[in-house]
C-alpha cells in the first residue's frame, strides 16, 4: 500500500521511517510513504502557502491553489488511482483501531497535514473523503496524527512484528489489553517486595488465559465503560464475561 503525505515539514517523517520495528514495513515499501513538500507547489517568489482569512480573525489559512497542485501531482504519480484523502483536524472522527484496520486493508491514502488556523474549506469540500482526529485536543499540525496513523498501519502488516502480537493488543477485540509482567519474579522496592501474579508462573495455560481475560474486563470496565457497552451491544461478551463483570460490580 502507498501513502502520499502532503506536508510543510517533510523532515519530521525521516526518523520515524527508519527507526524501530515498523521500519521493516517502510524499508521494504510494504507501506510505501511518499512525501510531497507543499512549498514546492507554491508559485510565487516567497513560496507562500498561507494567507489571512477572509472575514478577519486570528491566524492564517492554508491556500487552495498550492494544495490543488500538490494533490494533482500525487494522484498523477499514482497513475490516477482513486484513494481516500485524509485530513487531520480536531473536528474529525477519532482515530480508532477499527479505522486503522480498514485503512490497513486498502491501497493506502493521501494524508493531508494541515497547519496554521486550518485549510481553505473549498479544498476540503472538493477533495477530502475522511477527516480524523488524534484526540480532543489541538496540535500545531497534522504531522503527528499522520505519523501515528502510519505507525499503527505498519505494525499490522505481515512480517513486521516477530509475532502476531497485534492480535492481542488493546482494542483488537474491543477491550483494553491486560497487564504484562517479566523478570525479576520478585521486585524489591522501598515499600517491600512486589511479586508477579502467581497464576502467570503456574504453567497452566487455561488458568492464565482466564486471568488475562478477567483483567481485561476489569481494566476496561474501570477506565473505558463505553467499550464494555459497545462489546455487549456487539455480542462479544460471553456469559462468563458477564458473570465476571457482575462479580466486579460493573
Amino acid at each position: 500500500m502507498r501513502f502520499d503525505v502532503i506536508t510543510l515539514f517533510p523532515e519530521l517523517f525521516g526518523p520515524h521511517l527508519t527507526q524501530g520495528i515498523t521500519r521493516r514495513a517502510f524499508e521494504t515499501a510494504q507501506v510505501d510513504v511518499r512525501l510531497w513538500p507543499l512549498r514546492d507547489f507554491a508559485e510565487d517568489a516567497y513560496r507562500r502557502v498561507d494567507d489571512r482569512p477572509y472575514g478577519g480573525g486570528p491566524g492564517m489559512v492554508m491556500l487552495v491553489e498550492p494544495l490543488e497542485r500538490a494533490l494533482a501531482a500525487a494522484r498523477a504519480d499514482r497513475g490516477g488511482a482513486d484513494v481516500p484523502v485524509v485530513h487531520f483536524t480536531p473536528t474529525g472522527l477519532p482515530i480508532t483501531q477499527a479505522r486503522i484496520e480498514a485503512l490497513g486493508a486498502g491501497d493506502g491514502a493521501v494524508l493531508l497535514c494541515g497547519r496554521y488556523e486550518g485549510i481553505d474549506q473549498r479544498f476540503i469540500d472538493r477533495h477530502v473523503t475522511l477527516e480524523l482526529s488524534l484526540g480532543d485536543f489541538v496540535l500545531s499540525g497534522g504531522e503527528l496524527p499522520a505519523l501515528a496513523l502510519l505507525d499503527a498501519v505498519a505494525r499490522l502488516q505481515p512480517g513486521v512484528l516477530n509475532t502476531p502480537s497485534h492480535e492481542q493488543d488493546s482494542f483488537s477485540d474491543g477491550l483494553l489489553d491486560c497487564p504484562h509482567y517479566s523478570r525479576p519474579e520478585l521486585l524489591q522496592t522501598p515499600d517491600g517486595p512486589v511479586a508477579v501474579p502467581p497464576v502467570l508462573l503456574s504453567g497452566h495455560h487455561a488458568e492464565i488465559a482466564r486471568w488475562r481475560r478477567e483483567r481485561q474486563l476489569e481494566l476496561t470496565a474501570r477506565r473505558r465503560p463505553d467499550l464494555i457497552e459497545a462489546a455487549r451491544a456487539a455480542g462479544r461478551l460471553s456469559a462468563r464475561d458477564e458473570a465476571v463483570l457482575r462479580a466486579l460490580e460493573f
